[in-house]
């Protein structure tokens, strides 16, 4: 007979611990990023705090969120500049240094890697399809209030 005990209780543990709140600490340093995206961030600059080291960070963030720190600072400050990109007439390069990167190229290249597209492409389809909604609303109206 097959003793399965072993792998039940290896799955059990691991629907366990996924089901438990964030731990504290992740919670503390994905705010950290939230609420510093547009200034200079690392490891240890967010782990200091927390009075925990840097390695400690990084291991058991991407063990508790799945992605990694690095990745989930790009993606906050990509967020932030979709937002600007589609809500201001800011330049590129201006969106890029607002949202914390250290270059245009670096922020180009991580846009597009993060939404397939350049920030100008993305802004050019946002805003053909902001003025195709706005053409449609217009022409409702003249059709039911000529």
């Amino acid at each position: 007979m097959i003793n399965t005990a072993p792998a039940i209780h290896t799955i059990l543990t691991e629907f366990r611990d996924r089901s438990r709140a964030e731990p504290v600490e992740i919670w503390k340093a994905r705010k950290f990023v939230d609420k510093y995206f547009d200034q200079e961030l690392s490891l240890p600059k967010v782990a200091a705090p927390l009075n925990i080291t840097a390695n400690y960070l990084s291991e058991k963030f991407k063990r508790v969120t799945g992605i990694r720190f690095v990745d989930y600072v790009a993606q906050t400050r990509i967020e932030k500049a979709r937002h600007l990109l589609q809500n201001s007439n800011l330049r590129i390069s201006e969106i890029g240094f607002a949202v914390g990167f250290q270059s245009l190229s670096q922020f180009n290249r991580v846009f597009k890697k993060l939404t397939g597209k350049s920030p100008t492409v993305y802004r050019a389809a946002r805003k053909t399809a902001q003025t195709s909604l706005i053409g449609n609303s217009a022409n409702a109206r003249q059709k039911y209030f000529p």
